[in-house]
């Protein structure tokens, strides 16, 4: 009976990935290249960067603001410590002293969440953009100059750089490098249907009136820039991934930090897309109604299946098959030993699970290569383990992460930073 509820599961995640396989595929196809184009005039940027205990980054972050090409009279950085316990304060007051020829202000205040530090610095802004960088987080040169002309219509509400991981030291990170360009690459296509649901916090650069006008930033679960997607994509104002811009993050270093970091996201986009369910398969908010919301309510769900399926035929049917098999010799270990023998048939084979395994191997090998054709980047940069590692490993932690999302929600239990 469950096999058969299984190969049904199966079934429908096989048809559901090879409908969406093409249709992104299609959508590729149909893609049109970015159209080059110049900044006319300097409007007046706010670049507000949040830190809570960051004195290890934080010196590095506002470097590069202040090195960006744009003009330097043209932006401001407003740096709010939202009540670190190191030396980000004093790192950040000995930077101004030295750099006073860049508009840097510091505001100070109770520790009180990121949402709560960048709403802090909206009320300061004089921008007619504004900009969240995390403390951790480092912007290229020309990031500016090429992401501004993008706002040529009044419906554009916010524009995406692309994030890659800065400084990969070991195998976790890694990880990460690949999972990071193959979401940006997803998020590229996303936003040719106008289907983004989040604006990351590295760079994400928003019309200052229209963050105003929504209210500014609410906590959103712990996922203050998801919440603020869903926002903008209720008012109708588009979002735009970029692939030609570049920021550099530093990614959590060991298994527990990557582990809560990675529930609170998965767990926020749970939470957020339940406050706005109006907006589920509603025609009126077009693909992104009817198609993205549901896809990333489901995804998770969909992955924490799989991981258990995975277990349940690779660990505990064997050990349960076992354990019958020793109850018929009295659990005589010896004579079980002894009469032990590999029993394989090829007619036993599941292959139709094959085929179906086969086929999602083969798209996600095809999605990485495509994902870093158009990051610039090469697919063995972090070395063939790493990428064996991936393929492999990467989306079974993903589905143990959905575990712990699943398990929160039943004992209502909230999350933490």
């Amino acid at each position: 009976m469950l096999t058969s509820i299984t190969d049904i599961v199966l079934s429908i995640l096989y048809t559901v990935t090879l409908f969406y396989t093409i249709f992104w595929l299609i959508t590729l196809l149909e893609e049109k290249p970015d159209k080059k184009v110049r900044l006319k005039k300097y409007p007046f940027v706010t670049v507000a960067i949040p830190a809570y205990n960051e004195e290890e980054t934080i010196e590095e972050t506002i470097d590069s603001v202040k090195n960006l090409s744009y003009p330097k009279n043209k932006f401001e950085i407003i740096v709010i410590n939202d009540g670190s316990t190191d030396k980000t304060r004093q790192i950040t007051e000995r930077y101004i002293q030295i750099n006073q020829t860049v508009d840097i202000k510091l505001i100070n205040q109770k520790n009180s969440g990121k949402w709560a530090a960048i709403n802090k610095a909206l009320e300061k802004a004089k921008g007619e953009f504004f900009i969240c960088l995390d403390a951790d987080s480092i912007v290229e040169k020309e990031a500016l100059d090429k992401m501004l002309p993008y706002f040529c219509e009044e419906r554009i509400g916010a524009v995406l750089p692309l994030l890659k991981i800065k400084d990969t030291k070991n195998l976790l990170q890694k990880l990460q490098w690949y999972e990071y360009l193959v979401n940006m690459f997803y998020k590229k296509l996303l936003s040719h249907l106008n289907c983004i649901h989040v604006t990351p916090g590295p760079f994400a650069l928003y019309r200052t009136d229209v963050i105003k006008k929504l209210g500014g930033f609410r906590p959103g679960h712990k996922t203050e820039d998801l919440e603020m997607a869903m926002r903008l994509q209720k008012n109708y104002y588009k979002i735009i991934q970029l692939l030609d811009v570049e920021v550099y993050t530093y990614p959590p270093d060991d298994i527990k930090k990557l582990y809560q970091q990675r529930k609170r996201w998965n767990k926020g986009s749970v939470l957020n897309i339940w406050d706005y369910k109006k907006m589920l398969f509603k025609k009126k908010y077009g693909d992104f109604g009817m198609f993205q919301l549901p896809l990333v309510l489901s995804a998770g769900f969909i992955a924490l299946f799989i991981v258990l399926f995975i277990l349940y035929q690779n660990l505990f049917k064997p050990i349960l098959r076992a354990l019958q098999n020793l109850a018929l010799v009295n659990f005589d270990i010896l004579t079980f030993i002894k009469n032990f023998k590999i029993d394989f048939i090829f007619l036993d084979v599941n292959y139709y699970r094959l085929v179906i395994m086969f086929v999602m191997f083969s798209v996600s090998i095809l999605v990485l290569i495509i994902a870093h054709r158009y990051t610039k980047e090469r697919i063995a940069k972090q070395g063939i383990w790493s990428l064996v590692a991936f393929l492999f490993l990467y989306y079974i932690f993903i589905g143990i992460v959905w575990g712990g999302i699943a398990k929160d929600l039943i004992l209502r239990k909230k999350e933490r930073w």
